[in-house]
């Protein structure tokens, strides 16, 4: 997961009943596995005595930054949503790599065609 980012910032009161999310992903985070995959990604805790919602902050490896309120946004959640997000950066940037221009814009023509036929082999009986 920290392999899709560049700094991990958890804000929350330890006495606030609502910081489970914020203690989970700090553990994900924490997470042997997660180090491994990135030891430059930045994973900050901030420990508030205010009321301030505990909240999450990511900021990934092309410098876009997103803030999870934590209060609502299960860790879980929050994890999926930087892998899918951090796929989609792979996924960019095998086509800059292989010079393509990104974002892929297919022509409407090409969406409207129809798919072309699909094999059948006669002779096969199912069971």
């Amino acid at each position: 997961m920290l392999k899709f980012l560049s700094r991990v910032r958890i804000e929350f009161n330890a006495l606030d009943p609502r910081t489970a999310s914020c203690l989970e992903f700090l553990a994900q985070c924490n997470a042997r596995k997660a180090k491994e995959s990135n030891p430059s990604c930045a994973v900050q805790v901030k420990r508030r005595t205010d009321d301030e919602p505990p909240k999450i902050t990511v900021t990934f490896v092309n410098g876009v930054e997103e803030v999870f309120d934590a209060t609502a946004t299960p860790a879980q959640d929050i994890r999926n949503m930087i892998l899918e997000k951090g796929q989609s950066l792979e996924t960019e940037q095998m086509f800059r790599d292989a010079g393509e221009p990104w974002p892929v814009v297919i022509p409407a023509e090409e969406l409207h065609q129809p798919a072309p036929g699909t094999k059948v082999r006669k002779g096969f009986t199912f069971l």
